[in-house]
């Protein structure tokens, strides 16, 4: 298993939470037509930029625009990395 290292200032690494399966009326959604998730937990983030300070931690649970950040795979695993402003809220639990 390969370990996670850091990323680079500014930036953070996310893991996308699963696409909705069902609708909330009890709908089967197929996989072609599951929207592209767009919350997920993060998993590292990076040193905060001199005129940026890391508004987020590790563990924080985050919405993204649909097509924000690169995605990138480490040990069959899939995860975003993207900059910390891509992000657009991060949820109250």
């Amino acid at each position: 298993m390969t370990k996670i290292g850091r990323p680079m200032s500014g930036k953070v690494l996310i893991q996308p939470q699963a696409a909705e399966q069902k609708t909330s009326s009890g709908i089967i959604i197929p996989d072609s037509a599951q929207e592209k998730p767009q919350r997920g937990k993060i998993v590292a983030i990076g040193n905060q930029k001199e005129d940026e300070p890391m508004e987020v931690k590790v563990g924080d649970i985050v919405l993204y625009g649909k097509y924000s950040g690169t995605e990138i795979k480490i040990d069959d695993q899939e995860y975003l990395i993207m900059n910390q402003s891509d992000i657009l809220l991060v949820v109250e639990e």
